[in-house]
C-alpha cells in the first residue's frame, strides 16, 4: 500500500471514530513514515501545476492526523521539558546539506522540510508541513506557519510571519517563491501567494481581504502579488469616508506593486496612478 493510500485508509477510520487509545505500533508507523517524507521533501502539503499553486488534501489529513491520533507527552529541548504531541525535527543532518541553524532558539518542528544551505537565524520557528527551499535565510524572530511554502533563496527579514493554513484542507496555503526579498516586519497570511523575484517593503501586510494595486498591468488584484514586483503598504480612502471619529475621513491599507525593474515612483506619480 502507498504512503497515501495509508493515510487516507487512516483518515477514514479516524472519521469512523478511532482515537489515539486505539492507535497502535502499526498506525504511529505510518504516521512515522509520513513525517519523514514531508522532512525528505517527496511529499509536499501544496504543489504548482499549471500555473496555480493547489493544496495536496492528502497531505494535509496527515498532518492533522498526527495530532489526532498522538497523545501528549514530555520532550527535552536542551534543559527545558516542553509538552506536545511530536518532538522537534533532529536538525543534526543539516550541517551536510550546507544548512545553519544559529544557537539558543531555533526551532522546527518534525515533518517540516529544509533544504541545502538554509540559514536559520535564532528565534526562528518552522512549524509542521512548511517546506522551505535551498538557499532561503530565515531571520530572526521569524515564523513559518504550517504547510507554507517557501521557495529557494529567498529572504525573509527580520520578524515575518508566515502564516499556516491547515484547515480547511481544501484550502492552498501561503507561498513564497523562488527569489523573493521580504523586507523586516512583513506580514503573508491566508494563502496568499507572493510571485517570484519580487522585493517587498518593509512593515507590508499580505493578506487576500487587502487589495494589491498593480500598476504595471493596470489592475486591482486580491490574494497574489504578481511576479517581478516592487510592493509596498499605501493607505487608501475607505468607504466609511467622513465620520465624526475620523477627522478627515477613515482609511484603509492597500499594497502598491511596480515594476521590479523600474526605479521607485515619486509620491506625486503615485497619487496620479491610484486616482486614474
Amino acid at each position: 500500500m502507498s504512503l497515501r493510500s495509508a493515510i487516507g485508509d487512516l483518515w477514514h477510520r479516524y472519521e469512523d471514530g478511532l482515537s489515539p487509545a486505539d492507535a497502535g505500533r502499526e498506525e504511529l508507523s505510518v504516521l512515522s513514515d509520513f513525517l519523514a517524507a514531508l522532512e525528505e521533501g517527496s511529499v509536499r502539503a501544496a504543489e504548482k501545476t499549471d500555473g496555480e499553486w493547489h493544496a495536496n488534501q492528502w497531505v494535509k489529513h496527515g498532518i492533522l492526523l498526527n495530532f489526532s491520533l498522538r497523545s501528549i507527552s514530555g520532550y527535552e529541548y536542551g534543559d527545558v521539558t516542553y509538552n506536545d504531541v511530536l518532538p522537534v525535527l533532529d536538525t543534526d543532518g543539516l550541517g551536510e546539506r550546507g544548512s545553519r541553524n544559529t544557537p539558543d532558539g531555533t526551532t522546527v518542528r518534525r515533518g517540516a522540510y529544509l533544504g541545502s544551505d538554509v540559514i536559520m537565524m535564532s528565534p526562528s520557528f518552522v512549524n509542521i508541513g512548511a517546506h522551505v527551499g535551498d538557499g532561503t535565510l530565515v531571520d530572526s524572530c521569524d515564523t513559518v506557519g504550517s504547510c507554507a511554502q517557501i521557495g529557494e533563496n529567498v529572504k525573509l527579514g527580520a520578524n515575518t510571519l508566515i502564516g499556516g493554513v491547515l484547515e480547511p484542507v481544501e484550502s492552498a496555503p501561503v507561498v513564497v517563491e523562488d527569489g523573493v526579498s521580504l523586507g523586516a516586519g512583513c506580514r503573508v497570511t491566508s494563502g496568499f501567494v507572493v510571485g517570484e523575484n519580487s522585493v517587498v517593503g518593509e512593515n507590508t501586510l499580505l493578506t487576500p481581504r487587502i487589495p494589491v494595486y498593480d500598476l504595471v498591468d493596470e489592475r486591482v488584484l486580491y490574494g497574489r502579488l504578481p511576479p517581478e514586483r516592487r510592493a509596498f503598504t499605501r493607505y487608501v480612502e475607505s468607504s466609511v469616508g467622513d465620520h465624526d471619529l475620523f477627522d478627515g475621513g477613515a482609511y484603509k491599507p492597500a499594497v502598491v506593486a511596480t515594476d521590479i525593474e523600474a526605479d521607485t515612483l515619486e509620491a506625486t506619480e503615485r497619487e496620479d496612478a491610484l486616482r486614474e
